[in-house]
């Protein structure tokens, strides 16, 4: 397992080593020792989510404004673009993205702290996501950052992306809650 920082503060991506022969592969998919001592996160994962969605589906970009998640996002079937925006004040990155592909056939994963926004647009013709959480779900406190606001000028890359009514809704990155 090895970490590349990326240039957002404390984002990392996070790359396992696979090991093939006739009958396939192994990977050793996480190891919280590992991830510790790579990524100085000082934590535990309470949940693990999984998704899937059709090509075109933006999912996001979302946030806990109270008991924020960190997530570690890995694509394990077909391909994403993985998208996360900084929203802690004090970070010397704030107000910025990182837009990062992560194909299932990559062995790839994005470690994303606690304190950012985060979503995904689907490339191919369907993707399933996994990712842990540092944190449980809490609905009430969940916020959405609109996915397409100018002022972050992401290039989604999409022509008729697949939105949900929430996430069409969100709010700007003046308009929207941010961490200190």
């Amino acid at each position: 397992m090895k970490a590349i920082k990326t240039e957002l503060n404390d984002v990392y991506l996070i790359q396992e080593e696979r090991f093939y022969d006739e009958r396939g592969f192994f990977v050793e998919a996480f190891n919280l020792k590992k991830f510790k001592d790579l990524t100085g996160f000082d934590g535990d994962f309470v949940q693990d989510n999984h998704s899937k969605s059709h090509m075109n589906v933006v999912r996001g970009l979302h946030y806990q404004i109270k008991y924020p998640q960190g997530k570690l996002v890995r694509c394990i079937l077909g391909s994403i673009t993985d998208v996360v925006v900084d929203l802690r004040r004090s970070s010397s990155t704030f107000g910025k993205s990182l837009m990062v592909q992560l194909p299932s056939s990559d062995n790839t994963q994005l470690w994303i702290p606690p304190g950012f926004a985060h979503g995904f647009y689907v490339l191919s013709q369907y993707a399933e996501v996994m990712y842990k959480t540092t944190d449980y779900y809490y609905p009430e406190y969940e916020r959405t950052l609109l996915w397409n606001d100018p002022a972050l000028n992401l290039t989604w890359n999409s022509h008729n992306p697949i939105i949900s009514s929430k996430d069409a809704l969100g709010k700007t990155l003046e308009e929207c809650e941010k961490y200190e």
